[in-house]
Order: C-alpha cells, then sequence, then structure tokens
C-alpha cells in the first residue's frame, strides 16, 4: 500500500492489543531543507519493504501501512506530530532516516512507548531501550576508512568540515583521536548552518590548513554545494573529501566535473554488485521504473528499517517494546545488504569504502 502524508485527526486508540487489520507507522524521512533531495528515494525504498511483506500475509497478519511525516522540518516541529500520533494511538511504530537533532527530540517523547527504528548513519552511542538502529556508526567505518586512505594516498592532514548540529559534531571530536591513530591529525574544524549557500570563508581556512584531506560532515544539498565550491576553488587537485553520508542523489546534484578525488564510506550502494543488492535494484526499478530516484545507502536504509521493525515484531509475536528488547540479539533477516542481525540495538552489516565516478561510486575496499 502506498504510503500517505499525514495531518492529525481524532481517531480511535490502537494498542498493542489492537485487533486492526493495519499495522500503521510513521516513516519520518526529509521532504524539505538540504536532506529532502534523498527524501524520495527514502519514501520509495520503504514502501517497497512494505508492498513486500505485504504481499506475504504482512506482519502479525496485518497489512502495514506507512504514513510519511516530514522530518525536514526543525527538530521540535517533528517530534511534536510524532508524539500527538502516539499519544492519538494512530500509530505502532515509528522509523525512518532523519538526522540526529530530530531523534534526540524524538527520544523523550516516544522512547518505550512504540517501537522505534532509527535508519540513519549517525555518530553512535544510542542505547536508549526500544530504539533499534540500522545504519553505520563512527566507529565501525570512519576509523578503517581513513586509515585506508592514509595508507593509499599518504593523506595525514585533515580539515573537518560539517554541518552545526550533533552528529558533525560529535563525529569531528572522534575524527580526532582517529587522525591520531591513522598518524595524522586534523587541522581545523569548520561547522556552517543547514542550508548554506556560501562556502568562500571555509574554503580558505581549508587552503590555510594546508589539509590533503577534508573530512565532509554535510547533509544533502549542503554536500552538494560544498562540492562544486570545492572543485571551482581547485582544491580538489590537491585534497581528498572522505563523506560517511553520501549517496548518488547527492552525486547528481553535485555534478560529475565536481566529484574528483570523493570517497565515501557505506553499508550499501547502488552499484554494490553482491546478489541482494542486485536482487534489490532489479525489484526496485521493476516497481518504480528506472526513472524513480536512485536508491543510495540512505534511501535504502529505510527499506532496512521496515524490514527489521518486521523481524522484532515476528520474533515476539507483538509490538510490545520491552519484549523486542528482551530478543534484540536474536534477530536477523536478510536484505539488501546481505543477512543482517542485531548485536545489541545495532545492525551488524558489512560497510565499504568507495571512489565517486562521475554520477557513480567504484567500491575498491571492504572495510
Amino acid at each position: 500500500m502506498p504510503s500517505r502524508r499525514w495531518s492529525v485527526h481524532p481517531v480511535p486508540p490502537r494498542g498493542n492489543g489492537d485487533s486492526s487489520t493495519t499495522l500503521v507507522v510513521a516513516l519520518v524521512v526529509p521532504l524539505q531543507g538540504p536532506a529532502g533531495v534523498f527524501g524520495p528515494s527514502c519514501e520509495l525504498a520503504a514502501q517497497l519493504a512494505a508492498e513486500e511483506l505485504n504481499a506475504v500475509g504482512g506482519v502479525l497478519d496485518r497489512e502495514v501501512q506507512l504514513v510519511t511525516v516530514d522530518g525536514g522540518t526543525s527538530p521540535e516541529q517533528v517530534a511534536a506530530e510524532v508524539e500527538a500520533l502516539v499519544s492519538l494511538g494512530a500509530v505502532d511504530g515509528v522509523l525512518g532516516w532523519h538526522t540526529s537533532a530530530v531523534r534526540q527530540a524524538l527520544l523523550p517523547r516516544i522512547a518505550g512507548r512504540v517501537p522505534y527504528v532509527y535508519t540513519a548513519q549517525y555518530e553512535g552511542g544510542e542505547r536508549t531501550p526500544g530504539v533499534f538502529l540500522t545504519g553505520e556508526t563512527d566507529a565501525a567505518q570512519l576509523l578503517p576508512a581513513m586509515r585506508l586512505l592514509a595508507e593509499a594516498t599518504g593523506a595525514r592532514r585533515w580539515c573537518t568540515v560539517g554541518n552545526d548540529y550533533v552528529w558533525p559534531r560529535v563525529t569531528a571530536r572522534t575524527a580526532r583521536r582517529y587522525a591520531r591513530a591513522c598518524g595524522g591529525r586534523v587541522r581545523d574544524e569548520v561547522f556552517v548552518p543547514l542550508g548554506t549557500h556560501e562556502f568562500g570563508p571555509v574554503l580558505r581556512r581549508i587552503e590555510r590548513s594546508e589539509a590533503d584531506a577534508v573530512l565532509m560532515l554535510l547533509i544533502g544539498d549542503d554536500a552538494a554545494r560544498f562540492n562544486r565550491a570545492f572543485a571551482a576553488y581547485g582544491l580538489h587537485q590537491r585534497c581528498l573529501r572522505l563523506s560517511t553520508h553520501m549517496d548518488e542523489n547527492i552525486l547528481l546534484a553535485t555534478g560529475a566535473e565536481a566529484t574528483e578525488g570523493l570517497w565515501a564510506a557505506a553499508g550499501f550502494f547502488e552499484t554494490l554488485a553482491t546478489a541482494e543488492s542486485l536482487d534489490f535494484s532489479a525489484r526496485y526499478a521493476a516497481r518504480f521504473g528506472v526513472q524513480a530516484p536512485v536508491v543510495g545507502s540512505l534511501g535504502e536504509s529505510c527499506f532496512e528499517g521496515v524490514r527489521l521493525l518486521a523481524a522484532l515484531a515476528e520474533r515476539t509475536r507483538s509490538l510490545d517494546v520491552r519484549a523486542m528488547c528482551a530478543v534484540a540479539d536474536t534477530v536477523s533477516y536478510e536484505g539488501p545488504r546481505g543477512v543482517l542481525r542485531l548485536d545489541g540495538n545495532h545492525l551488524a552489516q558489512r560497510l565499504y569504502l568507495a571512489r565517486a565516478d562521475a554520477f557513480d561510486f567504484h567500491i575498491v575496499a571492504q572495510l
């Protein structure tokens, strides 16, 4: 069943014991702002997961229905809207890609009340009971990616450029330790507001730092604008760029001429040539057509989110949060990223390092 946009109306409450024939899940993904560039791929990937589950009987013998909530507005606005849905009993669970700022606003309002699957790559460390995470973490992918690049290219002098909120700030602190572990150091850190258009001062800071590598912690359109400015300034000839939050939609927005020397680390790429990923890509294209938004790691994470929520519900035969927490370490399923299992409340998964090649990524190593 296609997802629908939500407007809040009074509805009869739906508890875990509800005999309704539908299982309603709030899909919180960005439809505006810098991250809006990959919001459509998040929606379609989640929709495909729901339709495939419904084709084999749904979850707990209930049809999965997605209700899209715009995660691209302010964190407090998103949290208030989702809390209203939960309090009304209008949704049975919450999942999706959204920033860590949104996640932190949501947690005190919904944690423990309904299962919450957070799908974004993030800074790590989230242990709130009832929150399950499908995304990559800094510890798993950033350190090995920095080490491989240091060994392969000799990059040692880093400059971090990020948006000014929790994920880039925490990851920047972590990157200082990782740079030292790789025989280098971070020479400068620059943070800009979400929605930044002018990167001239940032580029001059990078130049003055004499960095030979830039850690990009920018979201969506901000990353694309930075990439274009970076190449126009000529820094791509002396600095590589590494992003842990880059997908093919952002490459398209960047433009082929500005991707030289750009690297990305993630658990999924559209060009990943495994049996599971190729099969997923074929099903996605068959359902939505070859002109549909490209599904990279960010959009595909929402497919994983739906599948993980389903696996937790089927394992416990309920939507009870405490029951899910009790069995989390025994939950696994097979998806586009292969066979995945929960380790605590995080998915354990294979991670990859890839080099941008115009509008695609060429995978060069498994981390």
